[in-house]
C-alpha cells in the first residue's frame, strides 16, 4: 500500500484559533500557501500554491489511497474546501485519511507533534522558531520576503520527515480504531447546532454582571480587594475562616502543603458556610462566592460557541477529539467543550431563553444569581434543526457495571446480578452500611450508598468518600466516613481482591519483561520500555516508559507539559485505584465506541458523545430510541455477561425532556 504523507501550510483573514478548523477552511480568504509531501519512504518534496499542482498527488488522491497528516482533519479540510475547487483536483474520501496525532495518542503518547519529541526523550528544548514563521507569513498582514518562505518551506519539509518518523516508531491503529476514528470524523463534519442569539444574549449578561461582582467584592472588603483574582484574596479569606475551614483549603503538591481557593476548595467553603457561620462567616462567603462566579467558565463557553458555529446553519463542527484521554483512549471535546457543560439545567429553559434574548431582568426568578441562571442555559443551548428531535441516552451505571465485570469473579458476579434483577445498586450499599432491610432504607440512606457508589469504587478512602459527599451536601466526621467506606467494602466482596490482583499482576509484569499476566479479564505485558495492558475487546493501552523508583511505579504522563525549564518528562504514580479506573474507564469507553458505529450503521445520525451519553438528531425520535435502546443494551461480542441498561429522552433543547 502505497502512504502518502502531506503538511499544508496556509494563509487566510480568517482566524483560525477563534472560528475553528471548519469555518477557517471555507472562508473565501483561505488558501493554500504550500504543500510539504512525500511518497511512502520517499524525501520529502515541496509544491508551491502558484504551481502545478503535483500529478501524483493528484493520482493518489483520484486512487482514494491512504493519506497521512498529523491532526488530518486540518489538512483534509484544507483539502477539500481549498485544494481541490482551487486547483480541479479529485477530492479524496474521508475513509483515505489516517491521523498519526491520533496514533500517537492511542498509543497513549501527546498529540502534538513537537511534543510527541520530546515526550519520547528526543530533545527538551521546544524550537518556536516553526510558530514565528507562520506568525510572519500566514497570518495577516502577510510577509512575502523570499528568505522567510524558503525557511517556512524547510519547515514544513520537516514536519512531514518527523511525523513520518513518529508514526513509524508506534502502534498502527487497529481497523477497528482507524474505522472508530472516521466514525467520530463524521459525527464532527455533521455537527451540533447551537443557539446563536441565546449565546450572543447570555454574553452580554455576563459582561455587566462582573462589574457589579467586582464592585460588591470592593465594599464587602472595605477596599482591601479589588479583583477576586489578585492573590490577596486567598491571604484574606484565610485570616478570617476558622480551623475546619482552613482545612478545606489544604492541598499537596510534591509533598508540600499549600492553600488554595481553587474550585474544589470554594465549593467547600460555601457548603461549609451554609452550616457554620463561625467557621466560613458571611462576608467570606460572599467574597468566596463573587470569586465562583467570576471565575465561572460559562461564560466563556457561550462566546465560544458563538464564534465556532457556522453563520449559515448555527452548527459547531469538529468539537469531538478522538482518543483524547491519555490514560483510557476516551474521547475528550475541542473548541465547544461539551464534555465540561454542567449536568444542571433550567427547569423551563425556553422561557429562560426568551428572557435572555429580550434583554429582560432573570434574577431572582430563573436564580439567585446571573452566573447561576447562564450556567443552567449551557446545555440548552444545544438543540435540534426545526422539526426534528434530539435523542439523548446514557447508559445507567456504566462503570458501576463494567468495573465488577472485569474482575471475572464470582463475586463481582454477585454485584452484576443486583443490575440484573432491577435492584437499586445504591439501596443495596446502604443496607450492608446501615444493617437494614431494602425496604426500610430512607432517602438520606440511599444517598449515603450513592456516594460510596461514586467515591469507592476505585480505591477509594475516606478522604474519597469525603470529597465526593461533599459534592453531594455530606459532610461526615472522619469515623463515620470510615465507617462509610468498610459498608461499601462489605457490601462489595469482589472489589479489594480484585485491585490487588490486578497490583500484582502490573508488578509482575514490570518484573519480568516479555511475559503476559492476566488478571479478570485484563493482561498486562512490559516490552523493556511501556508497560502494556489489553483489554477484553483487544484494544492495548499503555503506562508509557514506565519504571521502578523504589517501591513506587512511575509513568511518563501524556497529558501533561513539563515546566519550560524541565529536563525531563512529568512523571505520575501508578497504584491500584488508578489502575482499576484506567481500565474500567478505558472498557467502558469501548462499548461506545461499538455504539456508535452501530448506530451510524443504522442509519441515526449521531452529533455528540460524553462519556456514557449518545446524541442523534431525528425527525422520528420514536423509532431512534427504539434503536438506540436495542443497540446500546447488547453488549458487543466480547462483552458477555455484562449486563447494560439506557435511559432514553426525546428533547427539544439538549438537557431537556
Amino acid at each position: 500500500m502505497t502512504i502518502l504523507w502531506l503538511d499544508y501550510e496556509t494563509r487566510s483573514h480568517a482566524d483560525l484559533t477563534s472560528v475553528g478548523a471548519h469555518n477557517y477552511a471555507q472562508d473565501a480568504s483561505t488558501k493554500a500557501l504550500c504543500m510539504a509531501y512525500a511518497f511512502d519512504d520517499e524525501e520529502p518534496q515541496l509544491w508551491w500554491a502558484h504551481e502545478p499542482f503535483p500529478a501524483r498527488v493528484c493520482d493518489h488522491f483520484a486512487a482514494k489511497r491512504q493519506i497521512r497528516a498529523h491532526n488530518e482533519e486540518f489538512d483534509r479540510l484544507i483539502t477539500w474546501f481549498a485544494v481541490c475547487p482551487d486547483y480541479g483536483v479529485p477530492e479524496p474520501p474521508l475513509e483515505a485519511w489516517y491521523c498519526t496525532a491520533a496514533q500517537a495518542r492511542s498509543n497513549c503518547a501527546p498529540g502534538s507533534l513537537e511534543d510527541v519529541g520530546r515526550f519520547a526523550g528526543a530533545s527538551m528544548k521546544k524550537d518556536h522558531r516553526g510558530k514565528q514563521l507562520v506568525r510572519a507569513c500566514c497570518l495577516p498582514p502577510f510577509k512575502d520576503d523570499p528568505a522567510l518562505l524558503r525557511e517556512l518551506g524547510e519547515y514544513a519539509l520537516q514536519d512531514v520527515r518527523a511525523m513520518r518518523a513518529v508514526s513509524k516508531s508506534m502502534r498502527e491503529l487497529s481497523d477497528e480504531e482507524l474505522r472508530d476514528y472516521h466514525v467520530n470524523a463524521r459525527i464532527n463534519l455533521r455537527g451540533v447546532r447551537v443557539d446563536r442569539a441565546l449565546c450572543e444574549a447570555a454574553v452580554r449578561y455576563a459582561a455587566q454582571e462582573q462589574v457589579e461582582i467586582e464592585q460588591t467584592v470592593r465594599e464587602v472588603t472595605g477596599g482591601a480587594i479589588t479583583s477576586v483574582r489578585s492573590p490577596k484574596m486567598r491571604t484574606w479569606v484565610m485570616e478570617r475562616v476558622g480551623p475546619q475551614a482552613l482545612a478545606l483549603m489544604e492541598t499537596y503538591k510534591d509533598g508540600d502543603k499549600k492553600y488554595s481557593i481553587d474550585r474544589n476548595a470554594r465549593a467547600s467553603l460555601l457548603a461549609l458556610a451554609e452550616e457554620n457561620a463561625e467557621e466560613v462567616p458571611p462576608e467570606v462567603a460572599d467574597v468566596v462566592q463573587c470569586a465562583d462566579d467570576l471565575w465561572a467558565s460559562s461564560v466563556a463557553k457561550f462566546a465560544r460557541a458563538h464564534a465556532l458555529a457556522d453563520v449559515e446553519d448555527g452548527r459547531v463542527r469538529g468539537a469531538f477529539v478522538f482518543a483524547g484521554g491519555s490514560a483510557t483512549g476516551r474521547a475528550s471535546s475541542y473548541g465547544l467543550q461539551l464534555h465540561n457543560y454542567p449536568r444542571k439545567c433550567a427547569k423551563d429553559p425556553e422561557l429562560v431563553r426568551q428572557a435572555i434574548v429580550r434583554g429582560h431582568e432573570i434574577t431572582p426568578k430563573f436564580g439567585r444569581r446571573v452566573t447561576d441562571v447562564l450556567k443552567s442555559m449551557l446545555r440548552p443551548s444545544i438543540l435540534p434543526v426545526d422539526g426534528k428531535h434530539l435523542v439523548v441516552a446514557d447508559w445507567s451505571s456504566i462503570e458501576g457495571r463494567v468495573n465488577p465485570w472485569l474482575s471475572a469473579s464470582p463475586a463481582g458476579d454477585d454485584k452484576l446480578e443486583v443490575f440484573r434483577s432491577g435492584l437499586d445498586p445504591y439501596k443495596v450499599n446502604a443496607v450492608a452500611t446501615f444493617r437494614t432491610t431494602y425496604e426500610a432504607v430512607t432517602g438520606d440512606q440511599r444517598q449515603v450508598g450513592k456516594v460510596q457508589e461514586l467515591a469507592c469504587g476505585f480505591g477509594g478512602g475516606v478522604g474519597a468518600f469525603a470529597a465526593m459527599g461533599r459534592v453531594y451536601g455530606l459532610h461526615l466526621p472522619e469515623p463515620e466516613a470510615k465507617r462509610m467506606v468498610h459498608g461499601w467494602r462489605v457490601a462489595n466482596p469482589w472489589a479489594m481482591p480484585f485491585w490487588e490482583a490486578l497490583e500484582r499482576a502490573y508488578r509482575r509484569a514490570l518484573r519480568n519483561k516479555g511475559h503476559e499476566f492476566s488478571v479478570g479479564r485484563v493482561t498486562y505485558l512490559f516490552d523493556g520500555q511501556h508497560l502494556w495492558y489489553a483489554l477484553p475487546s483487544g484494544r492495548v493501552l499503555c503506562y508509557p516508559f514506565a519504571r521502578l523508583e523504589g517501591d513506587d511505579i512511575t509513568y511518563a504522563k501524556a497529558a501533561w507539559k513539563p515546566a519550560a525549564d524541565a529536563k525531563e518528562w512529568p512523571r505520575a504514580r501508578l497504584w491500584r485505584g488508578l489502575a482499576c479506573e484506567n481500565i474500567t474507564q478505558a472498557a467502558a469507553h469501548d462499548i461506545l465506541r461499538h455504539s456508535l458505529a452501530r448506530l451510524e450503521a443504522e442509519g441515526l445520525e449521531v452529533v455528540a458523545h460524553v462519556h456514557d451519553e449518545i446524541v442523534v438528531e431525528t425527525d422520528d425520535p420514536d423509532r431512534a430510541s427504539d434503536i438506540m435502546r436495542r443497540v446500546m443494551c447488547t453488549p458487543p461480542n466480547w462483552g458477555g455477561g455484562l449486563p447494560l441498561g439506557v435511559e432514553i429522552h426525546a428533547m427539544t433543547r439538549y438537557g431537556k425532556g
